[in-house]
Parts: structure tokens; sequence; C-alpha cells
């Protein structure tokens, strides 16, 4: 069993790059709306054996929210963006400016992580509520995003995800 004395950069990058993971991740992210990086905390808590609760999931949320929405969010709008246009792009120029741009998205990311390692460990750590949740961290997460109970598609994404984590 890993524990979070792993850090949670090395820990998500390795999570991330496990089969099927990436994958999962991207379509949870933009189906249901999951910050990536909240996502791969909760499995990080997880592996350490730290159980989230759903009050737990909404502060942890709610401490990287503006980062998300003001940094990370419009910095991929401008990668994805840059994929199809606005005139000149796509071209070799604006390719270049993609890929820093996704560089830049990368790093907002890495210090989203940063922030959750240190900020977020100790908020998932303290009682709350009293409810010390199920282990279901990455459910939590994805449910608190998506709004409703989990579809179909939205499990097999965390089994992936969970599959990964079991191998790691």
């Amino acid at each position: 069993m890993q524990d979070v004395n792993i850090g949670l950069w090395d820990f998500a990058r390795r999570l991330y790059k496990a089969p099927g993971v990436a994958d999962a991740c991207l379509v949870l992210q933009e189906r249901h709306g999951v910050d990536v990086p909240v996502l791969l905390f909760a499995a990080w808590l997880n592996q350490g054996s730290i159980a989230l609760s759903p009050a737990k999931t909404q502060h942890i949320i709610e401490l990287v929210r503006e980062w998300r929405e003001e940094v990370v969010a419009p910095l991929r709008t401008v990668r994805k963006r840059l994929k199809t246009g606005p005139r000149p792009a796509p071209d070799n120029q604006s390719e270049v400016l993609r890929d820093a741009v996704k560089a830049a998205e990368l790093s907002a990311e890495r210090i989203e992580l940063a922030v959750l390692e240190t900020e977020g460990l100790l908020l998932a750590m303290i009682s709350d509520d009293g409810n010390h949740g199920n282990g279901q961290n990455l459910a939590l997460v994805v449910r608190h995003y998506h709004g409703s109970d989990l579809d179909e598609a939205a499990r097999r994404d965390i089994a992936v995800i969970e599959q990964a984590l079991a191998g790691l």
C-alpha cells in the first residue's frame, strides 16, 4: 500500500500514466466537469487510507475553485481553441504557442496539486461533521461535480482509475 509520504505530484504523474487513466480522467472532466487534480488528490488520499466525507470534499474543492476557474480553465480553453483556430491557427506558429499554453496549463495544475498536498491534506485529516466517508473518494469527487447519482459510464471511468490504483 502506498501512503501520503509519497509526493502528490509524483503520485499523480504515475497514476495518470497508468493504462486507461488519462482517458478516464479526461472523460470525467469533459462530461462531468471534474477537476482532474482534485480527482488525483482524492486517489492519493485513498492510497493513504484517508477517507473523504461529502463535507471534506466540498471544502477541498472550494480550496482550489478560484485557481481552477481563473487560471487553469482559461488556459485550457485557449489551448483547445488553438487546435482549430482562430485564424491563422492552426498552423506551425500557432502550434508552438499551443505547446507553450499546454505547458503553462500543466504548471498551473502542478501549483493546484501543491496547494492540495499541503492545505488540502490538512483539511482531509481534520474531523468535520462526524461523517468520515466510506473510502469512496473518487466517487465522492465525481458526484460532487456531476451533481447527482453516477451513471454507468462514470462508474466505469472510476473503476479504471481504481484498478490502476490497485496496481501502483
